[in-house]
């Protein structure tokens, strides 16, 4: 029987280097595997979330309203509660301040 011929240094590396990448290849689709799965993950979160309130009242039970809030705003402050309209507006005619941010007022049709 014949031996195999010996392999050349230059093929050795190419074999070494198919390795290495099937390797990364491997560990790259994982990654795009986890993305996709989270991507996912997150998408169930937002739909199963409960629509944010149409108005909100920033301010603690001790103090006075700070302000009146859009209630899908970004800077509304921890200590909010969801009220309806009319209440916004009361509390806007009573001298709540309108977030400048948001405007509720104008939203509202409450100009002063």
């Amino acid at each position: 029987m014949h031996d195999p011929a010996p392999e050349s240094p230059r093929l050795a590396a190419l074999r070494f280097l198919e390795r290495v990448q099937e390797r990364d290849l491997a560990r790259t689709r994982k990654w795009i595997a986890d993305e996709e799965r989270d991507g996912a993950e997150q998408a169930r979160g937002r739909a199963r979330r409960p629509p944010p309130p149409d108005w909100l009242i920033e301010g603690t039970t001790e103090r006075p309203p700070i302000y009146v809030h859009v209630g899908d705003c970004p800077t509304a402050g921890k200590h909010t509660r969801a009220v309806s309209g009319d209440e916004a507006r009361r509390a806007l005619a009573g001298g709540v301040d309108a977030c400048p941010h948001c405007r509720p007022d104008t939203a509202l049709g409450v100009l002063e």
